[in-house]
């Protein structure tokens, strides 16, 4: 009895031996790596494990590189992977590389990796160019017509320059540049309408792609539609501007007129007024002078006779207008 629970617990102790075993050593992934003949030691697979970086990661991409003839080393591949990066991508990228001829060493595939950049995509693009639509450019030319312009960028992956430099959005942003530029500088939207290709030309002539992640290998004008003409638009604002500050002074001048005006009836009642208190002083002047003996009583009727004299020719004169002006019916005679 004795014996065969000494027997059960030898055998419990050796399968969670081998459990341990096998969880330590993926023995799978080594005979897959020694049917591909790849060297990689059990201590290496072990080390992995230890550093909790998965050996299916690195052996795997490892039997795919070293079967497209490769040469890459498990060190370069897990240091890789421990920096954060797609090792699987990487070889990827690689063996694309390889196939089309294109000079791309593991290091420079790696550091395109770890800048945030597909690396694989980038490869491709390098041997199947693409194409970019930009948006709508709007520009107007010398005459005051808008054209509405959407280009059709084919440019090509520069794996020198992956590693800062710029992306799609500065290749978009310069080739709008270069179109409002060109078509800012034509005497008249005709010109571009009849030659499209000039834009094409020029933004090509200012050599667009440089710092970019790209080169540029044609610019195609898509569509050209021809929008408001904003010269008038602007000259017509611009006379109503005009016409609303000459109504500004017009009706400045005229306050200032009615100012004036009130200004000068202002004045011409003072100066009554003034004529009004002089003729009061009259009487006592006149009696101050008959007190004094420098007017005599004569001489004062006399005044009176002639001021009366006025008064009445005043009067016939105001009488005489108004009859002639306006008869006033008389009563008949009985």
């Amino acid at each position: 009895m004795v014996g065969i629970i000494g027997s059960g617990f030898f055998l419990v102790l050796l399968i969670a031996f081998v459990m341990i075993f096998l969880h330590f050593v993926p023995l799978g992934l080594w005979i897959s790596a020694l049917a591909a003949d790849v060297r990689v030691g059990i201590v290496t697979l072990v080390g992995m494990r230890m550093r909790r970086v998965p050996p299916a990661k690195i052996i795997l991409p490892l039997i795919k590189a070293n079967k497209a003839g490769l040469d890459v080393a498990v060190n370069q591949l897990e240091a890789h992977y421990l920096a954060g990066g797609n090792v699987d991508k990487v070889v990827d990228a690689l063996i694309a590389a390889h196939r089309a001829q294109i000079p791309l060493p593991f290091e420079r595939s790696a550091a395109i990796d770890l800048a945030g950049r597909d690396v694989l995509e980038a490869v491709q693009m390098s041997v199947n160019p693409k194409v970019i639509e930009t948006p709508v450019v709007s520009a107007v030319a010398k005459n005051g017509i808008e054209l509405k312009i959407k280009a059709r960028v084919t440019v090509r992956a520069n794996i020198d320059r992956l590693v800062g430099g710029a992306g799609e959005p500065t290749i978009i942003a310069r080739v709008g540049e270069g179109i409002v530029t060109t078509v800012g500088s034509s005497e008249s939207h005709n010109d571009v309408l009849a030659n499209p290709d000039d834009i094409s030309k020029t933004v090509l002539g200012k050599g667009l792609d440089a710092g970019t992640a790209f080169e540029i290998l044609s610019i195609d004008i898509a569509d050209v539609d021809v929008g408001r003409n904003i010269g008038a638009e602007l000259q017509t604002d611009q006379a109503e501007a005009d016409k609303r500050i000459a109504q500004a002074k017009a009706e400045e001048r005229r306050a200032m007129a009615v100012a004036k005006e009130q200004e000068m009836k202002a004045y011409t009642q003072e100066m009554e007024a003034k004529v009004v208190e002089a003729q009061a002083e009259v009487p006592h002047a006149m009696a101050q002078a008959l007190r004094e003996g420098k007017l005599g009583v004569m001489d004062y009727y006399n005044l009176n006779n002639v001021q009366a004299d006025t008064d009445m020719r005043n009067a016939i004169s105001a009488s005489g207008e108004g009859q002639g002006k306006l008869q006033a019916p008389t009563a008949p005679v009985k």
